[in-house]
C-alpha cells in the first residue's frame, strides 16, 4: 500500500484483453462445502494475456458482475475483471488462488501469468488475478473526463512543498482534485472501501466453486487479507500476506500511519546507505566517501535550489525524493540509484568553469562533467508517479482515481487540509528525507467526498466490521515482512502478525518491498503451505537469492 507499489508491481496495461461477462446460471457449492447464499458462478471464455505472442491456451478471462452497494444487493452492480491460469495438472488441483499486487489501485488482472510462484503452485491452482471495484478494467473510478482537465489540476501538486506558496498551490489543487471526482466519479466512489473488495472477494471464491479462499495479498492487498479473515474466518484455507500494513492503525488513524510510514522509509534508506557504504566502490557506486554525508548534502541542497544540469534539466526535492522512493522498492532498482546519486554528487560539486565547458559540448575529460554522468543524474529529475493509474484508455481521460477512492474511504483524516500540511515540519525533524514527502499524501483525503467518516460498515456475518483482527480463522494466516521495507516497515509485519488471531511471520533480511518470489528458502514455505497447508515454524529469518550491489566480476 504505497504511493509506489504500482511502480515495482504492476504490469503493463498494453496486455489487456475485453473480457466476457458473467452468466446468470447459479454455481454449485463445492463437493462437501457447508450450504451457502448461491452466487451466479463466473463464464470464463479463453483469452490470450498478450495478444502479440502465440496463445498458450491456458487462460480465460470475465467480468463478474456484483453488487454496486451491499446494502441493496439486488440493486446496480458493478463488474470485476478477471483472469485465470488453468491449473497445469487438473487432476491434483486443489482449487483457485486469487492475487492482488497492492496499491490501492493496483491492477492484479495480469497477475494471473505471474511467475512468483513455483511449479507445484502452477500445477495445483488455478491462478485467478482480478481488478478491484474501480480499478484499471473494473469500471475504473474517473474523477475528469479529459487527460488535459487532470493535467490541469495534478501538474499543480508538488510532492515535496517546502515554502508557503508551495504549500497553498498544492491544497487548492487537492482540494479542485475533490471537487472534480466530486462532479464526475458518480456513485462508484461511496462504495469503493476495503471492506466491499472483500465482498466482492468472497463473492467471487463462491463464484469459481471454491468452499475456501486460498488469497496471496501484497503490499495493500495485505489488508484485503487482513480484513477477509475478520470477516470470514471460518472462509479461509489459505492465505498470505507479503509486506504488510498495520490494519488496526491504518483503519483508525490515517495520519499517525502515514507518520509510521514515514520512519519505516527512513529505516530504508539508512540501511540502503550502510550497505552501499559496506559493499564500497565500484561494487555501489555511490560507496566511495561518507554515503550517509553525501546523500544529506543532496538533499539538503535541494531544499533550498534544485539542481541544474547543463541542458537546463532540473533536479528538484520532489523528483529526487519520488526516485529515491521508489527505488528502495526493489533490489534490482538500487544499483542503479547508487549510480544516479553519484553522478549528481559530482555535477553538484563539479567546478562552475568545468559544467560550463560541458554546456558548450566540449569535450569533458573530467568524470564529474562527463556527459554520461549527467545522463545519469538526470534520472533523479523525473518525478514518479504518486500511484500506478493503469485505466485503459478507452476514454479521453486514460488514467484512473482508485489509489485515494481506497485511502479516503479506509483511512480517517481531519477534514482541515492544513491540519496535515502543518505536521510537514515536525515529520521533517523526525524523518528528514520523507517526513514532508509522507505529510503531503493525505490532503487530498481531507476533502474527498467520500470520506473514512462516511463510509458504510460491514453488515454481512457481524453486524459492524472495524476490528479487532483476531478472530481465529480455520487455518494459520501465513505473515510476509521484510526487515527493510520501506512502504510497510517491519513493524508493521509484527503488528499484523500479533492482532491476527491464528498467524506465523516469516522474516527476510532485504531492503525491499515484498519477498515471494524474491527468495528460493522463502517460495519452498509458501509451497508447502499453499499445496500441503503447513503452516511455517514461526521466527525464521531468511535471506533473498540476490544482493544489491553484488560483487564485481
Amino acid at each position: 500500500m504505497s504511493r509506489f507499489t504500482g511502480t515495482v508491481l504492476a504490469v503493463t496495461s498494453a496486455l489487456a484483453l475485453v473480457a466476457g461477462s458473467a452468466a446468470a446460471a447459479v454455481a454449485a457449492p463445492a463437493p462437501g462445502a457447508a450450504a451457502e447464499a448461491k452466487v451466479a458462478p463466473v463464464d470464463w471464455k479463453p483469452c490470450n494475456p498478450d495478444p502479440s505472442q502465440p496463445d498458450p491456451k491456458i487462460y480465460d478471462c470475465a467480468v463478474y458482475q456484483v453488487p454496486l452497494d451491499y446494502d441493496h444487493p439486488k440493486g446496480e452492480t458493478t463488474g470485476i475483471a478477471m483472469m485465470r491460469r488453468r491449473a497445469a495438472d487438473p487432476a491434483k488441483r486443489i482449487g483457485s488462488l486469487f492475487l492482488n499486487p497492492g496499491g490501492p489501485g493496483g491492477s492484479g488482472y495480469l497477475w494471473a501469468t505471474t511467475t512468483r510462484f513455483g511449479k507445484d503452485v502452477q500445477d495445483r491452482f488455478d491462478l485467478v488475478g482480478f481488478d478491484p471495484r474501480g480499478v484499471a478494467r473494473s469500471n475504473p473510478l474517473k474523477c475528469f473526463t479529459t487527460d488535459e482537465e487532470a493535467a490541469a489540476v495534478n501538474d499543480r501538486m508538488i510532492g515535496v512543498p517546502v515554502t508557503r506558496a508551495e504549500i497553498a498551490q498544492t491544497i487548492d489543487a487537492t482540494e479542485d482534485y475533490s471537487d472534480a471526482c466530486s462532479r464526475n466519479a458518480g456513485p462508484l466512489i461511496e462504495h469503493m472501501s476495503t471492506i466491499n473488495v472483500v465482498r466482492d472477494l468472497d463473492r467471487m471464491r463462491r463464484a469459481v466453486g471454491d468452499s475456501k479462499l486460498n488469497f496471496a495479498g501484497f503490499s495493500y492487498g495485505t489488508l484485503i487479507g487482513a480484513t477477509y479473515a475478520g470477516m470470514y474466518p471460518d472462509k479461509v484455507r489459505a492465505l498470505i500476506v507479503d509486506g504488510n500494513v498495520d490494519p488496526n492503525l491504518r483503519m483508525h488513524n490515517g495520519v499517525e500511519y502515514d507518520r509510521q510510514r514515514a520512519t519505516g522509509f527512513e529505516v530504508a534508506l539508512t540501511e540502503f546507505l550502510k550497505r552501499c557504504q559496506t559493499a564500497g566502490a565500484p561494487r555501489c557506486a555511490f560507496g566511495e566517501g561518507d554515503t550517509r554525508a553525501k546523500f544529506d548534502t543532496l538533499r539538503d541542497h535541494l531544499r533550498t535550489n534544485p539542481i541544474t544540469l547543463p541542458d537546463g534539466t532540473q533536479v528538484t526535492l520532489s523528483s529526487f525524493t519520488s526516485q529515491v522512493a521508489s527505488s528502495l522498492y526493489a533490489q534490482r532498482l538500487q544499483a542503479p540509484l547508487a549510480v544516479s546519486l553519484q553522478a549528481a554528487y559530482q555535477v553538484l560539486n563539479a567546478p562552475a568553469a568545468a559544467a560550463q565547458s560541458l554546456a558548450a559540448a566540449a569535450p569533458a575529460v573530467d568524470p564529474a562533467v562527463d556527459p554520461a554522468v549527467v545522463e545519469n543524474a538526470k534520472v533523479l529529475a523525473k518525478t514518479v508517479p504518486n500511484a500506478l493509474r493503469e485505466a485503459l484508455p478507452e476514454t479521453p481521460y486514460s488514467s484512473d482515481d482508485s489509489y485515494y477512492g481506497v485511502n479516503c474511504q479506509d483511512k480517517p483524516y481531519p477534514s482541515n487540509p492544513w491540519t496535515l500540511a502543518n505536521l510537514a515540519k515536525p515529520w521533517e525533524k523526525e524523518s528528514p528525507t520523507f517526513g514532508r514527502y509522507q505529510a503531503f499524501d493525505g490532503p487530498t483525503c481531507a476533502s474527498w467526498p467520500a470520506p473514512a467518516r462516511d463510509a458504510e460498515t460491514f453488515t454481512g456475518p457481524a453486524e459492524t466490521f472495524t476490528g479487532p483482527w483476531n478472530r481465529k480463522t480455520a487455518a494459520p494466516v501465513m505473515v510476509i515482512g521484510n526487515l527493510y521495507d520501506p512502504a510497510t516497515n517491519y513493524g508493521f509485519a509484527q503488528r499484523m502478525q500479533r492482532q491476527l488471531g491464528n498467524a506465523v511471520l516469516v522474516s527476510v533480511d532485504v531492503v525491499e518491498h515484498c519477498a515471494v518470489g524474491r527468495s528460493k528458502e522463502l517460495n519452498k514455505l509458501v509451497t508447502d503451505y499453499l499445496v500441503n497447508q503447513k503452516a511455517p515454524a514461526p521466527g525464521q529469518l531468511l535471506k533473498p537469492d540476490a544482493e544489491a550491489f553484488p560483487p564485481v566480476a
